[in-house]
């Protein structure tokens, strides 16, 4: 059996320009997904996320990630149902209705619930039916993996993200 360690660190980091790094970061596309939950008290909740990835097929595992200063993060505990909508590339403005502080993201979302009542989102390209697995805070996110208990998927073109905008696949 291996054991794995940390390497003692030895000397300090050197400062990094984080507007850099983040100009960096960007260059790499990603996939935009909606996580959606329930609160404890049967509030839906949604955010918009990139920062997912597949993680493991057996199990069947997730992950992605959510800054401890969001509002939502108590629906995300351990144990908790979730899910990862994928958009389509048509969904842009549904992306930016769910980055932004509202009191009802939902208002005129066209969305269903699954059997533990957490929202799918209609005309997502793929859904994900998950149960939180573990958390882990990592810097001033909330690392979440996800145990995939159902998922569905639908034909389309993802709605994607490059430098700092949404963008479509090109032939």
């Amino acid at each position: 059996m291996t054991t794995l360690t940390a390497s003692p660190r030895t000397e300090a980091a050197p400062a990094i320009d984080g507007r850099a790094l983040r100009d960096t970061l960007g260059r790499f596309a990603t996939g935009v997904t909606i996580v959606t939950a329930r609160t404890e008290d049967g509030m839906p909740v949604g955010i918009t996320a990139n920062s997912f990835s597949s993680l493991s097929l057996d199990p069947p595992l997730i992950l992605w990630s959510l800054a401890l200063t969001s509002p939502s993060l108590p629906a995300f505990a351990e144990g908790r149902s979730f899910a990862v909508n994928i958009l389509g590339h048509h969904q842009d403005a549904l992306a930016m209705q769910f980055a932004r502080p509202s009191d009802d993201k939902f208002e005129d979302v066209a969305h269903g619930a699954n059997a533990a009542g957490v929202p799918l989102l209609d005309g997502a390209l793929a859904r994900l039916e998950c149960r939180v697995e573990f958390t882990r805070i990592a810097g001033d996110h909330l690392l979440i993996v996800g145990r995939v208990q159902a998922f569905s998927t639908e034909e389309g073109e993802p709605l994607l993200f490059y430098q700092g905008g949404f963008q479509r696949l090109s032939a």
